[in-house]
């Protein structure tokens, strides 16, 4: 059955078509700058690369060009786009509504529609997304897959914040927490490499990218994760301040004579890593820097080893103990000395025999078999 995951940026679309129940990835690619006059297609088959430069006017069109890659007879996969089987997407935000993923019908494209109040940047792409791959697939079924449905388990002890229950009744105030597809993922993969149930592991997994998250997986549930109500809570990303005093927005507004509006932006996009160090928020720029004597680009890593070691510590007194911990991610993959320096960090407290592992995150695997099973019934 062949399978085609669709990831909707605010101006890109990441896809893969798979081949399932063997998970052969037939092709692959992304179409970025979707609205623009440079737009580019990078798509992939086997290990050739083409590339297509032409302006995607919308999702529609970016969509379209994309099911014609898919179908085109040099760089295809499959003969038509009739033979696409389900269309996978991902989508940040399902609230409390969605605990796993479902079918997409009327219904469930107009929740993804108004919970855009609560992922402004991530979900009207999602919906753009959906609404041009129900004209173009039209035969095929529509699945989406929420990066809030894995948090759905947490108890309410985990989610409820410090403010007038009224907010959380009328407004939806919650903690949420996102990358849940990626926790989701590597803690099962964590499972299998292992060799042991799910059920019976304590895993506490690190997705430590631009965007940064931790989750504590008490046998095979999400019971706590560091993100909130929005990806901007938690450890130090990025461009993103993570953790800080609610007031400290307030008093720069005042200071610094600006709106919400600015301060929310550079919370998001002018803090983290990049803030502190005033130089780069990539790790490796900011290893680079410190070996170089960079005094701020060394302080902005060592705040950042030290809230994931405050947060892996602070999950481990959730669940009263860890079996596996796990890093994924642009950061817990590929900077070793990063994972290094946290777990010599924690050997103190770690016991000998947890586990610490690294796996590959792929979303969209796990976007695919979620849309297979729900497809296949």
């Amino acid at each position: 059955m062949k399978i085609l995951t669709i990831n909707c940026g605010s101006s890109s679309i990441k896809y893969q078509l798979f081949n399932l129940p063997r998970t052969k990835t037939l092709a692959k690619g992304i179409a970025e700058k979707i609205g623009k006059e440079d737009s580019l297609i990078t798509h992939y088959k086997g290990d050739k690369v083409f590339k297509v430069r032409e302006k995607l006017d919308d999702y529609f069109g970016a969509v379209d060009r994309i099911a014609g890659l898919l179908s085109d007879p040099k760089c295809g996969a499959i003969k038509d786009k009739s033979q696409i089987a389900a269309v996978g997407h991902r989508v940040v935000h399902g609230g409390e509504e969605f605990k796993a993923s479902v079918k997409i019908d009327s219904e469930v494209l107009k929740k993804i529609k108004d919970y855009a109040k609560l992922a402004p940047l991530h979900n009207p792409p999602a919906y753009n997304g959906i609404c041009a791959s129900m004209k173009i697939f039209e035969n095929a079924p529509q699945v989406a897959v929420f990066d809030t449905a894995f948090h759905q388990t947490m108890p309410a002890q985990a989610y409820i914040y410090g403010v007038p229950y009224s907010w959380y009744e009328k407004y939806c105030v919650r903690r949420y927490g996102f990358h849940g597809t990626s926790h989701r993922y590597v803690a099962h993969a964590a499972a299998k490499l292992i060799g042991r149930p799910l059920s019976r592991l304590k895993i506490i997994t690190c997705h430590l990218g631009n965007g940064c998250s931790i989750t504590a997986v008490n046998h095979g549930h999400s019971v706590d994760t560091s993100m909130g109500f929005t990806p901007l809570e938690g450890l130090l990303m990025g461009t993103r301040s993570g953790d800080i005093d609610p007031a400290l927005i307030g008093y720069i507004m005042e200071k610094e004579k600006v709106g919400i509006e600015k301060v929310e932006e550079i919370l998001n996009r002018k803090s983290g890593l990049l803030g502190i160090s005033g130089v780069s928020n990539d790790m490796r720029d900011l290893i680079a820097h410190a070996k170089n004597g960079n005094k701020r680009a060394q302080l902005a890593i060592d705040i950042f080893l030290y809230r994931v070691k405050k947060y892996i510590g602070a999950y481990m007194a959730v669940m009263n103990g860890v079996d596996v911990i796990v890093f994924t991610a642009g950061i817990g993959e590929n900077v070793g000395t990063i994972k290094n320096r946290i777990v010599h960090q924690l050997n103190n407290v770690l016991k000998k025999k947890t586990k610490v592992l690294t796996i590959h995150t792929e979303e969209e695997r796990l976007i695919a078999f979620d849309t297979y099973d729900l497809i296949k019934g």
